[in-house]
């Protein structure tokens, strides 16, 4: 982000990806907010490079630090697992 834009938004914190949960059902990020709901931010967003994750209570805003691939892939992208290969390999070799 941009500093100009840096200056505009009051960032209560920067919270490293890893402390956040993720939701797999919502396909979003969250992270306790000192008023009692949470921070959200949708996987989506992250992937599009966005980094400021909101409290629907209040008017706090953190900075998320990541890295876009370390994100979860998208479900058609994800391998079959290995199992499901080894499995497939064998029924070939027969």
């Amino acid at each position: 982000m941009a500093e100009e834009d840096d200056e505009q938004l009051s960032i209560y914190d920067e919270v490293e990806i890893e402390d956040m949960t993720f939701d797999e059902t919502l396909q979003i990020y969250h992270y306790p907010c000192p008023c009692g709901d949470r921070f959200e931010i949708a996987l989506a967003d992250l992937r599009d490079e966005a980094d400021i994750a909101v409290c629907p209570s209040c008017s706090l805003m953190i900075r998320v630090i990541f890295e876009v691939d370390s994100l979860p892939k998208p479900e058609d992208e994800v391998p079959p697992p290995m199992e499901e290969e080894a499995a497939q390999a064998v029924i070939a070799a027969a």
